[in-house]
């Protein structure tokens, strides 16, 4: 598969999202290691669905494939959706299905990369995300990239027989000061 850099980091970059990679988004879809931490365990994805998806949102303006620099290898999603122009802000988004690459770093830089594009290419002011609290990487990840609690959604997300509260979290643009974007042409 060619793949073509968009937002280069260190580590990894950032690409629009491939429909041909169909086949390996619907092999994560379907991991329960993948799905229980991003809301989606009670959905069933075939392969003819998630590449329905794909082909649906090949324009969206922020949803990214997440490809390691070393060695082109795909490894996960990252996404700020429902953006709204007018209030500036959106929702993010992210995971990394491929589960030798979970707990290297990949997802905080990542996340990095697309809060200076959204920040300072799209103009937004906002971006919030929802993580539940059993997620505890995922949390500490966030907070290290700037996100800060603001709301909580009490026993609100419900996984294998248990209830569990949705966490809230944002960060400003204001409050994002450094640049990850390593393929910038103007500084």
């Amino acid at each position: 598969m060619k793949y073509f850099k968009k937002l280069v980091g260190d580590n990894i970059y950032l690409l629009p999202r491939n429909v041909e990679d169909y086949e390996k988004f619907t092999e994560w879809m379907n991991d329960f290691e993948t799905t229980d931490y991003i809301g989606s365990s009670g959905q069933v994805m075939s392969l003819l669905g998630e590449k329905k998806y794909l082909e649906e949102h090949i324009g969206d303006v922020a949803s990214f494939a997440i490809v390691s620099l070393e060695n082109d290898k795909l490894l996960g999603s990252i996404a700020i959706e429902d953006i709204n122009n007018t209030r500036r802000c959106g929702t993010l988004g992210i995971f990394i299905g491929d589960r030798e690459a979970r707990n290297k770093g990949y997802g905080s830089e990542a996340i990095k990369l697309l809060l200076d594009y959204s920040f300072n290419y799209l103009n937004l002011h906002s971006i919030k995300l929802n993580v539940f609290d059993f997620n505890k990487r995922a949390i500490a990840c966030y907070k290290k990239c700037g996100f800060r609690e603001c709301g909580r959604l009490r026993e609100n997300y419900f996984l294998n027989g248990k209830y569990y509260d949705n966490i809230i979290m944002d960060v400003l643009s204001n409050e994002f000061t450094k640049s990850y974007i390593r393929n910038k042409n103007i500084v």
